[in-house]
């Protein structure tokens, strides 16, 4: 029997790292529909701006836009988990062994809808990552997400939305903040209108999030508050 990196592949480039003498950090990216986010990451990545190399993908959903992207890019895809309409999927085991034999750094969920198993959590301390298209606490939890936080954001008469970059802990949305970037909401706004908006700063904040994830410029205050060190001057954080 194949080990869950054999049956993963390497792929044509999605493993290799450019450059002489830099240690870029390995990322696996969890989608589950088009994957603009993980689009955003992959393209930063191989322009430079993050160090880091995507080096497999996750998703739920085999037939989806991330995981279509993936492929063509010549990253490695798995599913998870493992159900009967997808008997390819691997267990919570299988990924957990295969993310190891990949020497995965971290883990970046960019429109990952099922619950991250406790088990990954704990192997991954710090070191998993999400987008979520409210300023949590707000709009955040089991059934938000897509157009229905949109949705019920308009319905609450919210004046200001906005993307929110945060670790993951066991639970939907409750994990610490790590960056967030404001939306205002307009008053005749649709749904539409507002999710367009908010993905646009949804691809600038993560990709600055993960930029900095990757320079080992996440400080955690005493209080277990995460901050993001400047890239400028290390005496100022955001």
């Amino acid at each position: 029997m194949l080990t869950p990196m054999r049956r993963w592949g390497r792929g044509r480039r999605g493993g290799e790292a450019r450059g002489v003498g830099v240690e870029r950090k390995r990322l696996v990216v969890f989608v589950s529909g088009g994957g603009s986010n993980f689009r955003a990451i992959h393209d930063a990545a191989l322009g430079g701006d993050v160090n880091g190399v995507v080096v497999a993908l996750v998703t739920d959903k085999p037939g989806c836009g991330g995981a279509e992207h993936a492929r063509g890019n010549g990253i490695p895809v798995v599913v998870f988990p493992k159900l009967k309409s997808a008997p390819e999927g691997v267990s919570t085991d299988e990924l957990l062994n295969g993310l190891r034999e990949l020497r995965v750094d971290f883990i970046l969920l960019a429109g990952y809808l099922k619950l991250i198993p406790v088990e990954l959590v704990q192997a991954y301390p710090k070191s998993i990552l999400n987008i979520h298209p409210s300023l949590l606490p707000a709009f955040g939890g089991k059934g938000y997400y897509g157009l229905k936080v949109h949705k019920a954001v308009i319905a609450s008469g919210a004046r200001y939305s906005g993307p929110t970059v945060h670790f993951v802990d066991e639970h939907y949305d409750t994990g610490r903040t790590l960056a967030q970037r404001v939306v205002p909401v307009q008053a005749n706004d649709t749904p539409e209108q507002l999710a367009t908006r908010v993905l646009h700063e949804e691809h600038q904040v993560y990709v600055e999030a993960v930029t900095a994830l990757c320079e080992d410029r996440i400080v955690w205050r005493e209080d277990g508050i995460p901050l993001i060190r400047s890239q400028t001057n290390p005496d100022e954080y955001t």
